[in-house]
């Protein structure tokens, strides 16, 4: 899938070299950082695509006036920032940087350990004020405490390869990873509620989504070390910060060291602001990402992963559609294609609200969800709604449509795709013949042979002869046919260019 991306939009402050890279390749750029909310809606109708960092909040608001966007960048990690529930709805794919940072974040990250055990912070200002209060800044060795990292992802991983070094034992918790699979990086793993009492330091490296908001809050102070010292270099949010702070005042947790705060820059008189100023935390204003190096390299790379999506390369850091990123995979081209007719197939077979979409075929399991998507974008298109690959399934879920994939195949003795009402009712097969999409069987009838799909198709079931129907179809320019029995009905599928006058067919368009 090639998009065509004329215009670009900065409307963050990222390296030059993002603008540079995007105008070696013909992509007209306007770097506008700083922009407010009504001069971003009032200018966004003439950009393609639009490329933030933190700063800019893309809400639906702003959709509402996009009339060209197709694509959104970030510069970086975290899209919290970006209403994606709206983008996909709209249509418009939502891109991160996801390694771009990961080495500045995870190194951010072990210096606020380091500093948080030896009080570096508090030390630096009371020296500062003229004191030398050795004493009162006893700190402790890293060696042979327990480190909680929750969230295995990149940054995760590379927090334990380094504390790892300083003689920490390394455990840890993500739903995406498998204990098997944290073991080869040295990660013990553990459930959460298992974690938390033998932790000697937290820290977490999670989005900040429903789940993990607030997952760091009183009831779990209540279970850790009274001297349990947790690290944010994540996103605000993710530690209550009003929990923390009674837990910090109560002697709950013996300390925290935050990059980043639920309100940014914190305001006076709030929580935030509070933790700021409180003897037991170390705090930096969000510097997790901020490296020379880091900044070049989110900046370069997300000009890039615009350039492959004009050049309809595969594309990397799709957050809202990540399956979308094989789209580009030839060995999945053209069952693609076979899943998007058989969605309008269905629609027309059939007005079940749940369809299944079966899997025969150990190379089709990788794309699964690109297939499921392909199948809905079919579907959507056939019901008649205006949608493309991306805004398909949230279109359809308004209409109270759902595709779900069943975990048992068909059982084919070859590779294909079925497609099932919540009925058990089977109402279309399809394969691949000499990388041609084919069906086999429609309404729960085996084809005679196989029918290709090209551009239009027409059935019928009759009661009528054969010789009937097949004179009949003599004047449609039929490319591909088959004439089959069902009990004492005939079934005829053939492959057509135009729709017959004849209605004794029904005609489906692709």
């Amino acid at each position: 899938m090639a998009l065509e991306i004329k215009k670009v939009l900065i409307s963050d402050k990222v390296d030059s070299s993002c603008q540079t890279v995007l105008e070696e390749n013909s992509i007209e750029v306007d770097y506008k950082p700083g922009l407010s909310k009504d001069e971003l809606k009032a200018i966004i109708k003439d950009y393609d695509g639009l490329i933030v960092r933190s700063a800019t909040k893309v809400t639906q608001d702003v959709y509402d006036c996009a009339e060209r966007l197709k694509i959104i960048g970030r510069a970086g990690t975290g899209v919290d920032n970006i209403d994606q529930i709206s983008a996909s709805a709209k249509g418009v794919l939502v891109m991160n940087t996801p390694g771009g940072n990961t080495l500045s974040a995870a190194e951010h990250t072990c210096a606020m350990i380091s500093a948080l055990a030896r009080h570096i912070g508090q030390g630096y200002a009371s020296m500062l004020e003229g004191k030398w209060e050795r004493s009162k800044f006893m700190g402790c060795e890293l060696g042979g405490k327990t480190l909680a990292i929750i969230g295995l992802g990149r940054i995760g991983r590379e927090v334990a390869s380094r504390m790892q070094s300083y003689g920490m034992k390394t455990v840890g918790y993500d739903p995406l990873v498998s204990p098997e699979e944290a073991a080869t990086f040295g990660v013990e793993y553990l459930q959460l509620k298992n974690i938390w009492p033998i932790a000697d330091f937290v820290t977490v490296h999670v989005p900040l989504i429903k789940p993990t908001r607030g997952m760091i809050n009183a009831s779990v102070f209540e279970v850790c070390k009274p001297s349990m010292k947790v690290i944010n270099v994540a996103r605000g949010g993710i530690i209550d910060e009003k929990d923390l702070l009674n837990a910090l005042n109560a002697g709950k947790c013996g300390g925290a060291a935050l990059d980043v705060f639920e309100t940014e820059p914190p305001k006076e008189g709030s929580v935030s602001m509070e933790l700021v100023k409180h003897p037991k935390t170390l705090c930096t204003p969000h510097l997790g990402a901020s490296t020379t190096e880091a900044q070049l390299r989110v900046a370069k790379e997300i000009a890039e992963q615009f350039v492959d999506a004009v050049n309809g390369k595969p594309m990397v850091g799709l957050v809202n559609a990540p399956a979308l990123s094989q789209l580009a995979n030839p060995l999945y081209a053209p069952w693609v294609e076979l899943a998007q007719k058989l969605g309008s197939l269905a629609s027309n077979l059939s007005d079940s609200a749940n369809l299944t979409l079966h899997l025969d075929g150990d190379e089709l399991k990788p794309a699964t969800r690109l297939l499921n998507t392909a199948l809905c974008f079919g579907l959507a298109k056939a019901k008649g709604l205006d949608c493309n690959m991306i805004s398909a399934v949230s279109l359809l879920k308004e209409k109270n449509i759902v595709v779900v994939n069943s975990p048992t195949p068909k059982d084919l003795a070859y590779s294909a795709l079925s497609v099932s009402t919540s009925e058990n009712s089977w109402l279309v097969t399809g394969f691949l013949s000499r990388g041609r999409p084919c069906i086999g069987t429609l309404q729960n009838t085996e084809l005679a042979n196989p029918v290709v799909l090209e551009s239009g198709l027409v059935y019928a079931v009759s009661d009528s002869s054969e010789k009937e129907l097949l004179l009949t179809s003599a004047e449609m320019g039929v490319s591909s046919v088959s004439l089959s029995r069902n009990g004492n009905r005939v079934v005829f599928v053939a492959s057509v260019a135009e729709k017959p006058a004849n209605e004794l067919f029904k005609f489906i368009q692709f």
